[in-house]
């Protein structure tokens, strides 16, 4: 082939693409399911689970009995209600708030037995006891750090006023990298956004291309010149522009909305949120080729990629905490990757170390991807 006819071959197949994403944004203009979906669907979701989930406890009521009120105690409890975790509920006696306690009025209780003064004084053996409900494991967690944070600076603040007979035996200085306000939300808006980006990615290209099977346009399509490449690749490129539109949604909400504050570059962020978007429509690309029914084609997408990158992304709960069979199968959840690329770059920075090799396994992914649909996708032309 000389080089005028190479020309002439790859004006015609670009322009064909041309033809393609042109027809395809046409559709998407004339259909709004397909901005509700890239547009609305973050917005929405967002606003649920941003607001919705939280691994935070603030104003939590705790009961508080005291046995014998002295200075001291008065002093701690005076310490609880000026700090934004709890909201103490004063109770008589002990009996009234395991009461309180079983009937869930409280999440816990502090008990300041007989002698508290006395035995804070001499900095030993002084006697409280908490009582915590552990029927939501989480938040007794939540409630027992609380409470030991909230005694160990009311401890230290006596010290420092020379309230008690002797010293604290060592000064614990705590510094938080990365999130340093302790907010769940900085750390579960990175990740809700990766997890939101895998549904919309899927759905985007699963439902659109199963209803062009239902309606028969796909079948109309093939009997044309174009390529099952050149189709693919016209598909893409639309709906590409219309997920990285809903992803610039979802950072502009969670920056000034949440405000999650943004410590990496917007290039570094757009170029991975990019590679991601590639894996996310490759999978929904895939399931269409698997499904030609938007039913199954919305179920497949919400049960091999929205779960998984749900549950298994780190976005909620700790891959390292997993058993090492589950965290064998993270590997293979795209969303994993991405969720740690944002966590790094909204808190922590451009880590070339995190985001790199992660970089690299979305690319991976997402090569793999599209080799398997041309290669499904030729033999169900034949």
């Amino acid at each position: 082939m000389n080089s005028s006819s190479s020309r002439a071959f790859f004006s015609a197949r670009l322009n064909r693409i041309r033809a393609l994403v042109y027809k395809e944004s046409l559709q998407i203009v004339r259909d709004p399911s397909s901005l509700a979906i890239a547009l609305v669907l973050p917005f929405v979701l967002l606003l649920i689970f941003g607001y919705g989930v939280s691994l935070d406890a603030s104003h939590v009521p705790i009961a508080v009995v005291q046995d014998s009120r002295t200075p001291a105690s008065e002093g701690f409890i005076a310490s609880l209600r000026n700090s934004r975790w709890f909201s103490p509920k004063p109770y008589a006696n002990i009996h009234d708030a395991i009461g309180a306690l079983k009937r869930q009025d409280v999440e816990g209780i502090l008990w300041l037995r007989e002698n508290f003064g006395r035995g804070i004084e001499s900095f030993h053996n002084a006697p409280i006891h908490v009582i915590v409900d552990g029927v939501d494991d989480n938040t007794a967690r939540l409630v027992e750090g609380y409470l030991n944070n909230t005694w160990q600076t009311w401890l230290h603040l006596r010290a420092q006023r020379g309230r008690l007979s002797s010293p604290l035996p060592a000064e614990l200085q705590v510094r938080i990298w990365f999130n340093p306000d302790n907010r769940s939300r900085d750390f579960l808006i990175p990740g809700l956004i990766a997890v939101i980006m895998t549904l919309i990615g899927a759905l985007l290209t699963a439902l659109v291309i199963a209803r062009e099977w239902e309606r028969g346009t796909m079948e109309a399509l093939f009997v044309t010149p174009v390529s099952i490449g050149e189709i693919l690749v016209g598909k893409f490129i639309p709906y590409f522009i219309l997920g990285m539109s809903g992803m610039a949604l979802s950072v502009l909400m969670s920056r000034f909305l949440f405000e999650v504050p943004l410590r990496g570059s917007v290039i570094t962020l757009a170029l991975t949120s990019s590679l991601f978007l590639t894996t996310a429509l490759g999978m929904g690309l895939l399931i269409s080729t698997a499904a030609k029914n938007q039913f199954v084609a919305g179920q497949i997408a919400i049960v091999f990629t929205f779960l998984p990158a749900f549950i298994l992304s780190g976005f909620i709960f700790d891959i390292h905490s997993m058993p090492p069979f589950i965290q064998a199968i993270t590997h293979i959840i795209p969303a994993s990757y991405f969720v740690t690329i944002l966590q790094s770059v909204f808190l922590a920075g451009d880590i070339p170390k995190v985001i790199i090799p992660n970089s690299v396994a979305l690319a991976l992914f997402a090569v793999f991807l599209f080799a398997l649909i041309l290669r499904v996708s030729r033999k169900r032309i034949e």
